[in-house]
Order: structure tokens, then C-alpha cells, then sequence
């Protein structure tokens, strides 16, 4: 898992010798849906791959990634198929943390939750596109003491990816054993919440309350700019703007709506089953939108 363009399906190709190198560096969407890939270990057993679109995919609503994703892990749940292992990467290319990565972060924290901590490799990619490697290795602690330190104290760990077979071997080894089942496995099957009541879910109904103030923001300055304005050829531009963040903003409401909880299901909440994993919650407040 982690955000498009981050490396999920390079550093799946470098395990199956797959040929899509070039297409997984793009920054549109690589990957629309789930993807399966399974291959032989030396130990006449199976490895499979999951590749996963990021919460910011270039076609579909982060919604719609996410009911994609809970509705593969209930399926397999259901199955009694538990995940060995959970790989979630990061460019340390990068150079602060994002509004679009810190979502899909918080959503990906959420979704695995503190049980499943210990299966989860944070990986970084592209160090062979680092210009600076002091640089990159300060990024490295800025993630690790700070964005991503809830996670380490549940029991995750950092790996470099170096973009080689060998590298992406080094990552895996350690994650061939017993499953761990992520916590919106549990709300989802164990508690039987629905997927607005899980904490991936209400932390996107949270996204879409921020992105919705903040899109009328937008507007609102827009509107005012336009009315000062005498160019009419700037009045122009900044109303073609004005009409494209109106449709946006329908978008994001008609999102946030479909995952609200009514009041009466809160209530009813507060007495449900209780799941064994609790969320993990990231300090992410900070973060550029």
C-alpha cells in the first residue's frame, strides 16, 4: 500500500520479474484494483503479492478505493487467509509530508491498526534518486521519530528499498510466517460494522469534512477576487475556476454524506462488539494540504 506513484508496483516487479517498471513511475494511477501475484519460494511453498491503488488514484474516489480494498480483506478474512505480512511505501524523494500522502498514511494506520503493527514494513524507494543522501537520511528521522513513530512503537519497522531484487528479498524474508489479521478486518467480520463505522471510515468522513471547509474557502476567495477584478479576461479565468471547484465541492459533499453514521447507529455503536486491535492514530495535523 502507500501513494500513487510511491513504487508498490516496481518493488513487486523486481520479486516476480515482471515488466512493468516504466508504467509504475508514472504519476497517474498504475494500479485501478486489486492485483494478485503469486510466485514459488525455494521452500515449495507460495508467496502472494497484493498490489493496492493509493488513496489518491488518478480515476476513482478515495470511497471507492477503500470499500475496493475492505471488501478484498473481508473477503479473505472470511476465508481465514490472514496477511504475513503488509508493505506500505514512501519516496524519500519527498520532501515534506504531503496532504495527499498524509492521507493515505492515516487511512493505512487505521485500516491495519496496532495487532498488526508488527507485520508492517515502512518502506522507503527511489534512494537511487536521492540527490543528497544526508538529506535523505535526515528525512528518514523526521518519518521515523515523528509521522511515523506511533506505528514503530506498536511494532512496525523502516526498510530501505534499493531497487533490486536482492533489496526486495531483504524486506520479505522475515514476513513468511503467521498471519495477522488488521483491524478493519475485525470491525468489518468480528464486530459486523459496516465500512462508514470502521476507523478507515470515519477517518475519510473526517478528510472530506476538511476538504469541503477548505474548498469553500477557495471559493469564497475566488468570488471576492473576481468582484475586484476589471480585467474581463481575468474575470473569466477566475470564473471558469469558481465553476470547477463548485463541482468539485458537490463531489466531495456527496462523498462525506454517503459515509455518514446517523445518530441512532452512533448511539448503537457505542454498545457493539469490540474489536482486539485499536486504531493507531498519527500526528499528521501538520501536514501541507
Amino acid at each position: 500500500m502507500g501513494p500513487t506513484g510511491s513504487g508498490k508496483t516496481n518493488f513487486i516487479n523486481k520479486l516476480t520479474g515482471g515488466q512493468e517498471d516504466k508504467a509504475a513511475h508514472r504519476l497517474k494511477s498504475h494500479t485501478q484494483g486489486i492485483r494478485e501475484f503469486t510466485f514459488n519460494l525455494p521452500s515449495n511453498r507460495q508467496c502472494v503479492l497484493v498490489d493496492t491503488p493509493g488513496f489518491d488514484d488518478t480515476y476513482r474516489s478515495d470511497r471507492d478505493i477503500l470499500r475496493t480494498i475492505a471488501e478484498w480483506l473481508e473477503k479473505k478474512y472470511r476465508k481465514e487467509v490472514k496477511l504475513t505480512g503488509i508493505i506500505y511505501t514512501h519516496r524519500i524523494t519527498d520532501n515534506r509530508m504531503s496532504g495527499s500522502v498524509a492521507k493515505n498514511l492515516d487511512l493505512f494506520a487505521r485500516l491495519c491498526g496496532d495487532k498488526a503493527a508488527g507485520r508492517v514494513r515502512l518502506v522507503t524507494t527511489m534512494w537511487d534518486s536521492a540527490k543528497n543522501m544526508d538529506t535523505a537520511d535526515a528525512r528518514v528521522s523526521q518519518l521515523e521519530e515523528n509521522f511515523w513513530k506511533p506505528l514503530i512503537d506498536a511494532g512496525a519497522q523502516h526498510k530501505r528499498f534499493r531497487n533490486s531484487l536482492e533489496s526486495a528479498w531483504d524486506i520479505i524474508s522475515d514476513l513468511m510466517g503467521e498471519g495477522e489479521a488488521v483491524l478493519l478486518q475485525e470491525e468489518l467480520v468480528d464486530a459486523e460494522r459496516k465500512l462508514n463505522e470502521t476507523a478507515a471510515g470515519r477517518a475519510l468522513y473526517t478528510q472530506f469534512q476538511r476538504l469541503l471547509r477548505e474548498q469553500k474557502e477557495t471559493i469564497k476567495h475566488l468570488s471576492e477576487e473576481a468582484k475586484a477584478q476589471q480585467d474581463p479576461v481575468l474575470v473569466r479565468e477566475l470564473d471558469t475556476q469558481y465553476q470547477r471547484l463548485e463541482a468539485e465541492l458537490q463531489r466531495t459533499w456527496e462523498e462525506m454524506e454517503k459515509l455518514k453514521i446517523p445518530f441512532l447507529r452512533r448511539i448503537a455503536l457505542l454498545f457493539s462488539k469490540r474489536t482486539r486491535s485499536r486504531k493507531v492514530e498519527l500526528p499528521l495535523s501538520q501536514c501541507g494540504a
